[in-house]
């Protein structure tokens, strides 16, 4: 027998008749006797004192009900950022591991930072479909690369490849949970309703969660299933229905540094921390070090209109999370009336610490932050109504970041400090854990979940996947911790942090933390301090023994430097969101000055599309117009910032929507005349605006004549995080601009394409290539 067919235990004669066959060799493994399903419900941006089981004011009552009858974690950790704690998810190594030391849009070619996860980190998902688990993932995923999430993009790292039978919900950081950009397994789809239909992102991922369950029970119900469940929420923009933003109205009214003394106190009558803990200061950093867009006004500074809406802001968060937590609770409810849930495994739990993008004043479009620009009040002031809703891009100031993440220092981006990664995470297991309504306080991290999967389910990790040698698994199975008690030592050794040029290591109850900003841009790391904590009694990390405790100092910086040898962590890049955002990465389709795009096709993510960014550009429309002609010949972007050409009125106008900040910058010709037309814009870039953002001229042409003409401003940051594609012949759900509705698709003619060009040639010159490709038709 060959050694093909080496397993093959029958018997193979001439004749069917006389041959015995042996399925062995080709069944499809299944899981083990018992094994649980196991449910992964993982927030955005939550820092560990906003939900009530930890104390916090923001009513979980899913997350308490698995709380009460499962154990509450209090000393459990991320790597501060959202990519890199969900890498860690993903496969069990560390984020650097990965190639995800920073965010997808972040990636700047080093070997942590490439994006790409490498083939010798397998991920669960690809372990468990191979040992009889059906898995899905719903929600977030922020582990594709940017120029991967496009029609035509590369899948290989899709879900669906990285080891999921099913995928539902969207590729990128953030999105619009009212107009959310929806991927169904590899595809690209729209909205099934809209907001005017009842229609939120929170409720449609429940509702694809529990059909995928469903759906699975009905066909193979003796087969367990892993679920990975990650809302939009915590992450901006905070939206949520108005009935449960109204839920919390003056419940912020005391303001943050009331909040924090306040939550300390139930968090040590809880026992979420000791007694004794003390409280860090608001703004902790040196002025030297310190990053302004992440500094704290103090509430007694503030005047009543700021007040007013600074506790709006947070008033809207808690209700976006409150109605997240319902969404997981009709989920929570299906498992226990079909008999699930007592034998599956639910982790309920945060990728980060509360989130500081939304400067000190708090934002009504978040993209601000991502193109460096201040938030103006007056502006937030005029949308303090419409908080919540479509209208609005949201996210709070940074003093609820801080809040949020009581009693420690900074938040989400500051690795160094627990206010940045120390999360919530209830585990409840009805047949697995015995113990009911419990603390646990040993130290772990998000590195550790896959490692508990793998260990409760009774599988391990192999030494090599797909012909690959494996990299070890750098997590600590938590499953010892179930049924130990509540201060019983952790297993946990070492952990390493590093983000954004901000690092720390934590090693057997000692904390070393560089004392460095985030997206500072100041460089210079061979010169930063370091602070020392012995966390095991100071858990705010708020007495630095570096004086007293030189030698141990010493000790947790080598292993600091160890860890960043062995994890591929160098170099450190403290460069600001705006630029590194921006970093040139390597496409598909190499970057050109022409582009040409075509009606009848999906939006054309930002990623990949064509970038104008701080530039000058041409866009030009060949098209024939009938009596009646209307429509979108060309958008990008959304409400929140974009740019659209279009014909209404009989007339073409150009929009610029300047990070959604009004009015509308607005340029209008004369009617138009049916017929053959080439109709286009020019922006010339003539300098730059205090902060970065691009001025100069923009001309608005019919055919070879300037109909229009003015100044304009132009971001020079993105649109969008991720999102809001570049449509041809129509707009987003949520459009461009307040001058039409959604879609306003292209009637009344034939548009026959758009090019858009960033070259040095001139307009004209363009215009006469267009009208001689329209003279063809």
């Amino acid at each position: 027998m060959s050694e093909f067919n080496a397993d093959f235990s029958g018997k193979i004669e001439l004749d069917v008749r006389d041959s015995v066959p042996d399925w062995s060799p080709y069944e499809l493994p299944v899981a083990p006797e018992g094994a649980p399903n196991v449910l992964v419900v993982l927030y955005d941006d939550t820092g560990l004192a906003s939900w009530s089981p930890y104390g916090g004011r923001i009513h979980m009552p899913t997350m308490d009900r698995l709380a009460q009858s499962g154990l509450t974690y209090t000393q459990w950790h991320t790597t501060s950022l959202c990519s890199p704690t969900r890498s860690t998810m993903l496969t069990g190594r560390n984020h650097h591991v990965n190639r995800a030391g920073v965010i997808m849009e972040g990636t700047n070619g080093f070997p942590g930072f490439a994006g790409r996860l490498p083939a010798e980190c397998a991920t669960v998902g690809q372990i468990l479909q191979q040992n009889g688990y059906s898995t899905f993932w719903i929600g977030k995923n922020h582990n594709v690369p940017e120029e991967d999430v496009a029609p035509g993009g590369s899948r290989s790292m899709w879900p669906l490849q990285m080891g999921f039978d099913r995928f539902y919900g969207f590729l990128g950081g953030e999105t619009n949970n009212w107009y959310p950009d929806l991927v169904e397994d590899n595809h690209f789809i729209e909205a099934p309703a809209t907001p005017e239909e009842g229609y939120h992102l929170s409720k449609d991922l429940a509702d694809q969660a529990l059909r995928m369950i469903r759906n699975q029970q009905s066909s193979n119900p003796s087969k367990p299933w892993y679920m990975w469940f990650c809302p939009g929420a915590n992450h901006a923009p905070h939206h949520a229905p108005e009935e449960y933003i109204e839920k919390y109205r003056g419940a912020f009214d005391d303001g943050y540094d009331a909040y924090r003394e306040w939550v300390l106190a139930r968090m040590i009558e809880k026992g979420v921390i000791p007694e004794g803990t003390a409280l860090t200061p608001i703004n902790p950093l040196p002025d030297d070090v310190a990053n302004p867009a992440d500094q704290v006004r103090p509430w007694d500074e503030l005047n009543d209109d700021e007040k007013r809406l600074f506790a709006r802001f947070a008033e809207v968060f808690a209700g976006f999370s409150e109605y997240t937590d319902a969404q997981v609770g009709r989920v929570i409810d299906y498992l226990e009336e079909s008999g699930q849930l007592e034998n599956t495994l639910v982790f309920y739990c945060a990728d980060n610490g509360a989130s500081g993008e939304g400067s000190p004043n708090g934002s009504v479009n978040e993209n601000k932050f991502f193109n460096g620009y201040p938030d103006d009040l007056a502006e937030n002031l005029a949308m303090l109504d419409r908080l919540g809703s479509a209208d609005t891009y949201n996210h709070y100031p940074t003093g609820w970041a801080v809040a949020f993440s009581t009693p420690f220092q900074m938040f989400k981006r500051y690795s160094q400090f627990a206010g940045g990664t120390c999360d919530p995470m209830v585990i409840h297991w009805p047949k697995g854990i015995q113990a009911r309504g419990e603390l646990r306080h040993q130290y772990h991290h998000s590195v550790d979940v896959v490692a508990t999967v793998l260990d409760v389910i009774g599988i391990e990790m192999p030494e090599t996947f797909r012909g690959v040698r494996q990299h070890p698994l750098d997590g600590v199975s938590m499953k010892y911790s179930f049924d130990a008690a509540p201060d019983s030592p952790t297993e946990k050794r070492v952990q390493y942090y590093s983000m954004l040029g901000t690092r720390g290591v934590w090693k057997d109850g000692w904390k070393a933390a560089a004392v460095h900003a985030p997206l500072s841009g100041r460089g210079h790391f061979e010169d930063d301090v370091w602070e020392l904590y012995n966390v095991e009694v100071d858990r705010s990390e708020s007495h630095d023994l570096a004086g007293s405790e030189p030698d141990k100092l010493r000790e947790l910086i080598d292993v600091w430097f160890e860890e960043a040898e062995s994890n591929f962590v160098l170099p450190l890049d403290d460069r600001s969101a705006r630029d590194v955002l921006n970093v040139e990465r390597p496409q598909a389709e190499k970057p050109r000055q022409r582009y040409v795009y075509y009606p009848d096709t999906a939006a054309v993510p930002e990623s990949v599309a064509v970038n104008v960014r701080g530039r000058s550009y041409k866009i030009i429309a060949d098209v024939v117009l009938e009596d009646g002609a209307e429509g979108v010949l060309f958008a990008h972007g959304s409400r929140f910032g974009g740019h659209s050409l279009f014909i209404k009125d009989n007339r073409l106008t150009y929009v610029y929507n300047f990070l959604g900040i009004p009015p509308e910058q607005t340029f209008t010709s004369e009617e138009l005349a049916p017929g053959p037309h080439t109709l286009g814009v020019e922006f010339v870039r003539e300098g730059a605006g205090e902060h970065g953002e691009s001025l100069g001229t923009a001309t608005l042409y019919v055919d070879d004549r300037a109909v229009a003409s003015g100044p304009m401003r132009a971001q020079i940051g993105k649109f969008t995080l991720c999102g809001d594609g570049l449509c041809i012949g129509w707009d987003s759900a949520d459009p461009v601009s307040g001058q039409y509705g959604p879609a306003f698709a292209f009637t009344g003619g034939k548009l026959l394409g758009v090019g858009v060009d960033v070259s040095a040639e001139q307009y004209l010159d363009l215009e006469r290539e267009a009208a001689a490709m329209l003279s063809r038709e």
